[in-house]
């Protein structure tokens, strides 16, 4: 049926008027919700996904789409985060002064592709705003004897004896409860370890025999504004006992750029105190723990000077100044060295183009002041330890000393260290035939050896092909029985290998060691004094002869029988104790000429050896010379016994 037109504006009042109540309903019954859950301090889960203690108002769309495809608040997007009560916010950015000094801890540390860019964290950062949930926080707190009752509060009477109730009660706005059969009871402004003996006092107007107590329930709430540098700064309800971290807390804690230093508590217009957050981090001074009261205000300015602490310490990290901190109180913020800290020495790193690093020295300079954006670096004992054992010297003597072994000597040690390490030289040492073999100095002989021996190959090679390419007979008689003979010497070289003996050239009557610098890996080993002459080679008896003092070298090639008609008299060397060779080249004037090596005294452990002579053809004599290639390859004598047999 068709409205009358008179009935239209009577039904349009009457939709108006309905949705103005629904609206008004949903606004009442979510300011109750927030001003409920607002007491518990952080962000809590509501049952329609909205945090409480933020109204409707405070919603900020973020383009982020949420589980359905509708927009995300900021404050929705912080709960759907939420794993097991615990509020995982992201990590905060780091401010370039952080990143900088991480730089700087990480001291060009490897950095893989993916890895986040190193910073270093502020002191306080971590450790008060952990971003735990505050929820029940008014439910744990110990309610003080001197807490003030007020509007809001409840209490939970219980009263036995001749009457018997169990009693929770809220104090009015005008600060009384009503207790039945008694009547009202003015109880706000009374302190709580007042308020059980005032009730008694009511009650026993009416009652005998009883008896009463009185605790607790909850708390009423409070309004405190936070503004400055925090993560969430507006209005806040907080538990009427909430102290000054409670409502920090409930902001979040400072940002960044917030300061810990410098908080300022203001009520009614008038600032009442300057808070140092460190003195409750690092001294757990309670005394910062201030009680605050509803409409205080709490503001957090931006950070102070800063400077960073890294290296050996115990918890290295970025410290605001608040004025007058020495180096000595950095190091007790950073909990001072670790283990393997250099107690001696630090450098401070500086933006100063002028003076970029200065050494600091202790305990000179523990009274010294650090400028806004400097780094104390605190050096590591370990790498200086690594360092030093880089360059230390792990040699080993063998021998005649008292001490044989392996040892660990200090950069620019020498033999006389190593031997002084070993104990000293026993009364059998023969100093003079000291044998020192390094190895750096075997692969360069092992090289240069090989390359001899592929040189002489191919003079051989090619002297035999000269011959082969003349009309009639080799000149010299060459027969392929000598070919075969130089491919054998061959072989036999190549089967010797050198020692890397490095050849001192001492003095046959010394009795010590020259200081000579030692190298990683060195062996060191004096031999007992030996009591015989070898001669080896060409000779018909050769073999190692007892020697006798004032005797000469041709002595000991006579006791061997001589040399054979195929010796090379003009190739005859000695090879010395001490490694050095000496050879009848070396000693004649002309090459044909005499045997002066014959006329030279014999020393004990003295090597005689005896050449066979190759051919009379011209070849490079200097891969000819064996007394080169034993002084140059440090083939010693147990070599030269390998090569006649």
């Amino acid at each position: 049926m068709p409205l009358h037109p008179s009935a239209r504006p009577l039904l349009n009042w009457c939709f108006g008027a309905l949705l103005a109540f629904s609206s008004a309903g949903v606004f009442s019954q979510s300011t109750q919700d927030s001003a409920r859950l607002q007491v518990s301090g952080p962000v809590r889960l509501q049952s329609g996904g909205v945090a409480a203690g933020m109204g409707a108002k405070d919603k900020e769309m973020t383009p982020e789409k949420g589980v359905r495809g509708r927009l995300e608040t900021r404050e929705t997007a912080e709960i759907r985060v939420r794993e097991q009560g615990v509020l995982k916010r992201p990590a905060p950015e780091p401010t370039e002064f952080e990143r900088y000094a991480g730089r700087l801890a990480a001291g060009g540390r490897l950095q893989l592709p993916g890895d986040p860019e190193p910073a270093l964290s502020r002191f306080g950062a971590n450790m008060l705003w952990s971003a735990e949930d505050q929820s029940g926080a008014e439910e744990t707190l110990q309610v003080p004897d001197d807490y003030v009752l007020g509007p809001g509060d409840e209490l939970q009477i219980d009263i036995w004896g001749s009457v018997d109730a169990s009693l929770t009660l809220t104090v009015s706005r005008g600060g009384a409860i009503v207790l039945p059969r008694i009547g009202q009871v003015q109880v706000g402004g009374v302190r709580f370890g007042d308020v059980a003996k005032l009730l008694k006092q009511r009650t026993a107007q009416s009652f005998r025999q009883f008896d009463l107590s009185v605790s607790m329930g909850t708390l009423r709430s409070m309004r405190v504004f936070v503004t400055g540098f925090v993560q969430r700064p507006g209005l806040h309800m907080v538990p009427s006992l909430a102290s000054l971290s409670h409502a920090l807390a409930a902001a979040g804690g400072p940002t960044q750029i917030g300061s810990f230093r410098n908080v300022q508590l203001r009520r009614g217009g008038a600032l009442i105190e300057t808070v140092d957050l460190y003195e409750l981090l690092l001294r757990g001074q309670s005394s910062v723990e201030r009680r605050l009261q509803s409409g205080d205000v709490l503001h957090v300015p931006s950070v102070g000077p800063q400077v960073a602490v890294i290296g050996s310490v115990q918890s290295p990290a970025v410290f605001e100044l608040k004025g007058g901190e020495t180096v000595e109180d950095l190091l007790r913020m950073a909990g001072g060295f670790n283990p393997v800290a250099d107690r001696e020495t630090a450098v401070v790193l500086s933006l100063d183009r002028q003076v970029p690093v200065r050494e600091l020295r202790w305990p000179k300079d523990l009274k010294s002041v650090l400028q806004a954006g400097e780094v104390l670096q605190v050096a590591s004992l370990s790498g200086v330890q690594r360092a030093a054992m880089a360059q230390s010297k792990r040699v080993r003597v063998e021998g005649e000393v008292k001490r044989p072994g392996d040892y660990v000597l200090p950069a620019g040690a020498t033999l006389r260290d190593a031997l002084q390490a070993a104990g000293g030289l026993t009364a059998q040492a023969f100093p003079f035939g000291a044998e020192l073999n390094r190895e750096a100095l075997r692969r360069q002989q092992v090289e240069h050896y090989d390359r001899a021996l592929r040189e002489l190959e191919t003079e051989f090679a090619r002297a035999a092909v000269t011959r082969k390419e003349r009309i009639g007979p080799p000149a010299d008689g060459e027969s392929p029985k000598q070919t075969s003979e130089q491919l054998r010497l061959i072989e036999r070289l190549r089967q010797v290998q050198p020692t890397g003996r490095l050849v001192m050239r001492l003095s046959p009557e010394s009795t010590e060691l020259p200081a000579l610098a030692l190298e990683d890996g060195d062996r060191l080993l004096v031999p007992a004094r030996p009591q015989v002459v070898n001669v080896f080679g060409s000779v018909p008896n050769a073999g190692s002869f007892a020697h006798t003092a004032d005797s000469y070298l041709g002595t000991y090639l006579a006791r061997a029988g001589g040399m054979t008609r195929g010796g090379d008299a003009t190739q005859m060397f000695v090879l010395r104790a001490d490694g050095s060779v000496t050879s009848n080249r070396m000693l004649n004037s002309s090459w044909w000429k005499g045997h002066a090596l014959e006329q030279l005294p014999a020393l004990p452990g003295d090597t005689v050896f005896v050449p066979e002579e190759l051919d009379r053809i011209k070849l490079s004599q200097e891969l000819k010379d064996w007394a080169q290639i034993l002084s140059s390859f440090g083939l010693g004598a147990v070599a030269l016994k390998n090569l006649t047999q």
